[in-house]
């Protein structure tokens, strides 16, 4: 049995974890800054606490004691949300360098980092033909402005307190998660989420068109929780010292993910493009080569598998609320 602190618990990723990692077995201390009615699961096997982690005093509080800590705590969301909101995305690096500071000084044995594909150079992003970003292409840098600059400079932390102190850390990028249980509205959630969210409602209310934010034609990979889930845990035990790339191979235009979905839901939708919406880079894929020559996996779930199971849960969720607001049970699951 290990005893493992997870940072960002409450989140869609976090909560997906702590589930398994409680599942084998270990002891596992649960944080995040959201309430616990807030947290997208909850595993009442874990030490669940609510804490602030960008102070360094909780950060003392959430390792001690504790042996390994993945940190997944940032505040991110999709596109809409990292365009406009760059200030707050870089305030996360705070949670980073004091669970850095509190693990060096605690003698946590294991650091793992969720780092994303945001910290790849913007240059090498734009054709949507993407080839697939090699974890070299970080370099020189032209990250993500705001969240992808946050995540490559904490990446850096996380090398030189391996060098400098011994601390034992391991880097993940993740490429665009997706799944059951996480964002779909508010304004955080990402394309396969959004986009399951407005077919359904299309659905529900008869008005048969979707906006789609850009013309459709950006390319994207997108990597179920359960790849997510067991490549974190593959990286984290395994003796790769430099950011590894976490994300399916399979690339898709966001013209192709809403035909997945449309295909899912059984309807068509008329299309309307809004071109002035944040739609980030114009191609981005990931690029497996090394994944696989050292740990002989990749991510490999196929998407149109994957989204069916989370248009269901979306889906559920959805309807469920129609009927709340509207007072009857005349929409069917």
């Amino acid at each position: 049995m290990k005893k493992i602190v997870v940072a960002g618990a409450g989140g869609f990723i976090g909560g997906h974890l702590v589930k398994e990692l409680v599942k084998k077995g270990n002891r596992v201390r649960a944080v995040d800054l959201k309430p616990l009615n807030e947290w997208y699961q909850v595993s009442d096997e874990a030490d669940n606490l609510m804490l602030d982690l960008r102070l360094r005093e909780n950060c003392y509080r959430a390792v001690n004691g504790y042996n390994e800590v993945f940190n997944l705590a940032a505040d991110m969301g999709g596109m809409g949300f990292i365009e406009n909101n760059k200030a707050a995305c870089m305030i996360s690096v705070l949670i980073n360098t004091h669970l850095l500071l509190a693990s060096k000084d605690c003698g946590i044995d294991r650091f793992f980092y969720a780092s994303s594909a945001c910290v790849y150079n913007g240059d090498k992003q734009t054709d949507p033909h993407n080839p697939g970003l090699k974890e070299s292409d970080a370099y020189p840098a032209l990250a993500e402005d705001g969240y992808g600059w946050e995540k490559l400079f904490s990446e850096r932390m996380c090398r030189h307190f391996r060098e400098d102190f011994g601390l034992t850390t391991r880097v993940a990028r993740f490429h665009n998660v997706y799944g059951p249980y996480g964002t779909f509205d508010g304004g955080r959630e990402k394309a396969p989420a959004a986009i399951s969210r407005k077919v359904i409602e299309a659905g529900i209310t008869g008005k048969k068109e979707i906006v789609i934010w850009g013309d459709g034609l950006q390319t994207r990979s997108f990597m179920y929780i359960d790849d997510c889930i067991k490549g974190i845990q593959d990286i984290m035990y395994s003796n790769i010292e430099e950011p590894l790339n976490l994300g399916s191979s399979e690339m898709v235009s966001i013209n192709q993910l809403v035909d997945i979905v449309e295909d899912i839901a059984g309807y068509k939708l008329n299309r309307i493009y809004d071109l002035k919406a944040p739609k980030g880079v114009r191609g981005r894929n990931s690029e497996n080569t090394l994944i696989k020559k050292y740990l002989g996996w990749e991510p490999s779930i196929p998407l149109r598998k994957g989204m069916k199971k989370t248009y269901d849960w979306i889906s559920e969720q959805v309807v469920d609320e129609t009927r709340r607001k509207k007072g009857t049970n005349r929409f069917n699951k």
